[in-house]
């Protein structure tokens, strides 16, 4: 990497960082999993739930908390924040209750930084570590949110560009990580260092991926998501998570500079679509052509005027990113309790949130998809009644999931309205909603159509029995007559007529079934009145005949 200019400097710096895995049942068959009461139950565990700022307690609700509420539309509401002041109770999920968890580590104060080897470090400070855990879906999502002040703008682009990847994509030829952090340390609130990254380990990760055929996390995100593990690893712990998309996070921006306007095309261009510093150069990362449309596809310029409470403010969005920079002099810019700063930390986020959210959730359930027919085994009937209930399973929750999570407008308010649509059209949301829906579906028609064929032939061979069970009934209710008057005989005699009846009876009922789909060949061939007496008396004769 080429050396870092300052020449421009982003007085006001935060970074957000979104991480969605996906996390592994608990217990096999059971369709809710509640995988936070694992951390409830968990005494050595760091994290602890965070109850919201809906409860009431003075000075906690504020301005900012409530300006996030009125954002969203009334089922967004419900979703984030539940309904009413209800209390969970220890038993099980309150009908009330928001379906989303959020849970906080405290133990990480700050993240030290080295872009590339030699480079001075930049340390960050930890607003807070959450993970989201959602009701119904078996999906937890990272966030972590760092701040700092003056920092380079080329810096800054370096953070955005390599800091939140999970692991090193590949090695340069002294086999130091590429597109990554040098060096990532996690430091306590005393300032002690509580995990770093190994992404110069390259043999340890080759051979993870040799092994099982998955990527091996880095150490520095492996300690910050504990007592939560990586599936395919060796360690034992009860919640356990895979890798469900990139292996770059979701990241949000705040770039607060002197002046915006001063920033290049260039510059809005690498932090739209978070590609790093350029260094020296002044070229645009990527072709002309592919970058013509750069400002109609991925900015939102609605404040970037001259005009307003924060002039000169500019949100970028492709999907993966969302990045505003705006004046570091403007008051309302920099206003953490009303302003541009309060909406990028609140509602901004949760609409980032939600989008990335449903996205995870929707990738889920095609992993789910593909997991089953892996499992599924046609020639072993327990294989396949797991595979239907999974299936089933599977549908009864994407219904759910629809009704409670799954909405296109999140906000009437233009700016938060504008946003969301953005991102969720570079997330391409509803291709994949509908590609997602439409397996499901035929997977679950499949099935009933299945069970529809299982139920005739059912019926066809019933309808044989009772054919065939007729002759014998209408012969023995013409003679209308006791063949054996044994009225008046003792108890045992009886009931060794009644075995001697009821044993061939039974046999000859149970071979009829057996020979039930042969059978209804033979009454297909006797009803259609194109076959001759020949053909007809040859299927009768292949009730009895070997199969070839």
């Amino acid at each position: 990497m080429q050396d870092i200019r300052s020449d421009k400097r982003v007085r006001r710096f935060r970074q957000i960082l979104l991480w969605p895995l996906q996390l592994m049942p608990l217990r096999v068959g059971s369709q809710i999993q509640r995988h936070w009461e694992v951390l409830d139950r968990d005494t050595a565990s760091p994290w602890h739930e965070l109850a919201d700022e809906f409860t009431g307690v003075p000075g906690q609700f504020h301005e900012r908390h409530y300006n996030e509420f009125v954002t969203f539309l009334p089922y967004v509401q419900r979703f984030l924040y539940g309904e009413g002041r209800i209390q969970r109770s220890a038993g099980g999920e309150d009908a009330g209750a928001s379906p989303m968890r959020v849970y906080r580590r405290d133990d990480v104060a700050a993240v030290r930084l080295v872009a590339c080897e030699g480079a001075p470090p930049l340390e960050l400070s930890i607003a807070h570590v959450d993970l989201y855990f959602f009701f119904d879906i078996d999906v937890v999502l990272l966030n972590v949110e760092v701040f700092a002040d003056e920092v380079p703008l080329d810096l800054a682009q370096e953070v955005l560009y390599r800091f939140g990847r999970a692991y090193p994509p590949g090695w340069d030829e002294q086999g130091r990580g590429v597109h990554c952090m040098h060096r990532v340390e996690w430091l306590g609130r005393d300032g002690a260092l509580l995990a770093s990254s190994d992404n110069e380990q390259r043999d340890g990760f080759l051979a993870f991926v040799n092994r099982h055929r998955a990527p091996r996390i880095g150490a520095d995100w492996a300690f910050l998501m504990r007592p939560l593990v990586l599936d395919h690893s060796d360690e034992s712990a009860p919640i356990r998570y895979r890798q469900i998309e990139y292996y770059r996070m979701p990241t949000m921006a705040y770039l607060a500079m002197d002046d915006p306007r001063l920033l290049s095309r260039d510059d809005f261009i690498r932090l739209g679509l978070v590609t790093g510093s350029g260094g020296e150069s002044s070229s645009l990362p990527y072709a002309d052509s592919h970058l013509a449309d750069f400002e109609s596809r991925y900015c939102y310029d609605r404040f970037w005027c001259d005009a307003g409470a924060a002039p000169h403010t500019r949100y970028l969005c492709c999907g993966h990113a969302m990045v505003v920079v705006g004046d570091a002099r403007a008051p309302f810019f920099v206003d953490g309790e009303r302003g541009v700063l309060a909406q990028f930390r609140h509602q901004h986020f949760l609409l980032f949130l939600i989008a990335h959210f449903q996205k995870a959730a929707l990738l889920m359930f095609a992993d789910r998809l593909v997991e089953a027919l892996k499992r599924l085994d046609i020639q072993d009937a327990n294989s396949v009644r797991r595979f239907k209930r999974a299936i089933r399973q599977m549908f009864e929750i994407f219904l759910r999931f629809t009704h409670r999570y799954w909405f296109h407008e999140i906000s009437e308010q233009s700016q938060a309205r504008a946003l969301f649509r953005l991102c969720t059209a570079h997330l391409e949301l509803d291709p994949l909603y509908a590609e997602v829906k439409q397996r499901i579906s035929d997977m679950n028609t499949y099935l009933d159509a299945d069970s529809l064929r299982r139920q005739a032939n059912t019926v066809v061979r019933l309808t044989v029995v009772t054919t065939f069970g007729l002759i014998g009934t209408v012969t023995t209710g013409f003679l209308g007559m006791n063949l054996l008057a044994a009225a008046d005989s003792p108890l045992a005699e009886k009931l060794l007529y009644f075995l001697a009846v009821l044993i061939p009876t039974a046999a000859l009922t149970a071979y009829t079934i057996v020979k039930s789909k042969r059978l209804s060949d033979v009454l297909d061939a006797l009803s259609d009145e194109r076959l001759s007496v020949g053909a007809k008396v040859g299927a009768l004769r292949d009730i009895w005949r070997a199969k070839p």
